[in-house]
């Protein structure tokens, strides 16, 4: 993950990657199937806040347009394609849900975001002139966050397809998370290269990812949601372990977040009290 020496090499790798849920694999999905195996019900929930979340994508995708970090061109062409990508997750988890017989409308979404709590949409419009206030240094956090972020949902889906051993959900799963593994790059890359760069863009890093960072999804989602995710996907055997090897290993290789223990804190939390 580190052959990169420049954030263009990032983008043309990036840019160049094939979709793997194009209209061909879609076509290939038997919809028919998913009723005919057995799905544990406390998995439904969590179907239910990925899909949200890859929904909520958008959401991102806007603060991010208005700050320093949305404004590099780089970044923006990557951030054009993967939302993109991340609505197709979305619809594609809705649809399992449906043929599972979880109950959702066409207007699942719109009674999703209407849900997002108040203070969220306050913060989407104070966070960007914060974020402003240190201009491109800022960038360095926000593909850390990213890359943290990304780690999380790819850690978490592979938990998923192998917890529920559902083959429809295995088969969708697996090609959500290689386009989510090309976003890991993504975001793990250019954040490599702008922290390699600026010792304050380090410590400005290191300090937000440590007080800051909690699991994707929460604020938009609650506390309790996140929690339960947690609990239902990592609570069991090698569960933690699963975390420190592919997103707290991965970020201490980062320049200056050696000693950054946050991911593996916040999902230690929930754990303890399960």
């Amino acid at each position: 993950m580190s052959a990169f020496e420049h954030e263009h090499d990032v983008l043309d790798w990036y840019t160049n990657q094939e979709r793997r849920l194009t209209n061909d694999f879609i076509s290939t999905i038997e919809w028919s199937e998913v009723s005919k195996h057995e799905l544990d019900e406390r998995f439904l929930p969590v179907l239910v806040y990925m899909r949200d979340i890859e929904k909520f994508t958008e959401i991102y995708y806007e603060e991010l347009c208005r700050t320093s970090t949305g404004r590099d061109p780089i970044i923006r062409s990557f951030m054009d394609k993967w939302s993109t990508e991340e609505d197709t997750h979305a619809v594609l988890i809705n649809r399992f849900l449906q043929e599972a017989g979880y109950p959702t409308t066409e207007q699942w979404y719109d009674e999703v975001r209407a849900r997002i709590p108040r203070r969220k949409h306050v913060s989407r419009r104070i966070l960007p002139l914060i974020t402003n206030c240190f201009g491109k240094e800022f960038s360095a956090v926000h593909m850390t966050w990213g890359a943290i972020n990304e780690m999380t949902a790819l850690t978490s889906y592979q938990r998923l397809w192998t917890l529920a051993d559902h083959p429809v959900l295995t088969k969708i799963l697996r090609n959500i998370a290689g386009e989510e593994g090309a976003h890991v790059s993504f975001y793990w890359n250019v954040a490599r290269l702008q922290l390699a760069r600026s010792g304050y863009s380090r410590q400005l890093t290191k300090f937000i990812i440590s007080k800051f960072w909690t699991p994707v999804g929460q604020g938009l989602k609650g506390i309790s949601d996140s929690n339960m995710i947690i609990r239902t996907l990592y609570s069991g055997p090698g569960g933690l372990e699963v975390v420190k090897k592919q997103i707290n290993d991965r970020v201490q290789l980062l320049p200056g977040l050696e000693s950054v223990n946050s991911p593996l804190h916040r999902f230690s939390e929930p754990l303890a009290t399960a």
